[in-house]
């Protein structure tokens, strides 16, 4: 079982901080993202003050937009992912939910930048123990607001419904806006199919799920990209192989099966970014159609 912190989550926090620094950036960037996201890594000592430069380097940029050809779009793909959760979040705040849940969620500063502009909605985090008292500390020297609640949880060895089962603010009744960002492909396909049924049963009728994947390639496996099988090698290496992909076109078919329909984007938002989809996901089957003069509708 991983005993470190995840070097993927710092990973992408780097790249943040990074791509912060690219003209333009600031056109599809949630506002803030970067000076939070370096105020949580020097709080919570995940990096140096040195490596943050580093990272808001003019050179370090370069190298990330060469290093792009391993995997095409994910260095801007991995803020258009930032920009899409946000958006998502706030578009369900606004539909009415009053609880946002980030699975997985490292080192991304997204409910501690909208907690406190959303006092009435309960904000939390659910993260592998190892990556989670790292961000603890942290958050606790940022200033944790009220209404954020951070859970140290290994999903790969608990059942989400037992965590929220546990956790006494948690209310299984109220709408609720989930966001598994850059999580899917990390967990097996049957842990992917209990956490969307298992979110299913954990929260009021109107709950969606904004969640990223990625696509399958011919042989069956993943799909990071032209050299793909370099970059799963990487992974394994690293010891956070990816386990699951899904072909686009499955995604409704996959939905359907767990009880979920998917949620059109709103007209011209990205969909996606570098090699990964976007998708968003509510409770309850789509209508079916009408074939013989009956409408048959949805549970």
């Amino acid at each position: 079982m991983r005993d470190k912190p995840s070097r993927t989550a710092l990973k992408v926090a780097y790249n943040i901080l990074s791509l912060s620094t690219k003209p333009g950036a600031d056109a599809f960037l949630p506002a803030g993202i970067g000076d939070a996201t370096a105020r949580l890594l020097v709080s919570s000592g995940a990096a140096s003050e040195r490596m943050i430069r580093v990272c808001r380097s003019r050179w370090l940029l370069r190298l990330y937009e060469r290093l792009d050809r391993v995997m095409p779009g994910q260095f801007v793909g991995f803020g258009q992912r930032k920009a899409f959760c946000e958006r998502e979040v706030r578009r369900a705040i606004a539909d009415g939910a009053t609880q946002v849940l980030v699975l997985g969620a490292g080192y991304d500063t997204l409910c501690w930048r909208l907690a406190p502009e959303f006092p009435d909605v309960r904000f939390f985090e659910i993260d592998h123990p190892a990556t989670a008292a790292v961000k603890a500390r942290g958050i606790a020297a940022m200033g944790r607001p009220d209404n954020l609640q951070l859970i140290a949880e290994d999903l790969a060895q608990r059942a989400l419904e037992d965590v929220l089962k546990g956790t006494s603010s948690w209310d299984r009744d109220a709408i609720t806006v989930a966001v598994a960002e850059g999580l899917l492909m990390y967990l097996p396909e049957p842990a992917v199919r209990e956490l969307f049924t298992q979110l299913a049963g954990y929260g009021g009728p109107g709950t969606r799920l904004a969640f990223t994947h990625v696509g399958t390639r011919d042989d069956g496996r993943p799909d990071a990209g032209p050299r793909s099988r370099l970059t799963l090698w990487s992974l394994e290496l690293m010891g956070e192989p990816w386990r699951w992909s899904l072909r686009p076109e499955r995604l409704d078919d996959f939905l359907s099966e767990l009880g979920w329909r998917r949620v059109p984007a709103p007209e011209g938002a990205p969909t996606g970014g570098g090699i990964e989809h976007f998708a968003i996901a509510q409770r309850g089957r789509p209508a079916a159609r009408v074939e013989t003069g009956v409408a048959s509708s949805s549970p």
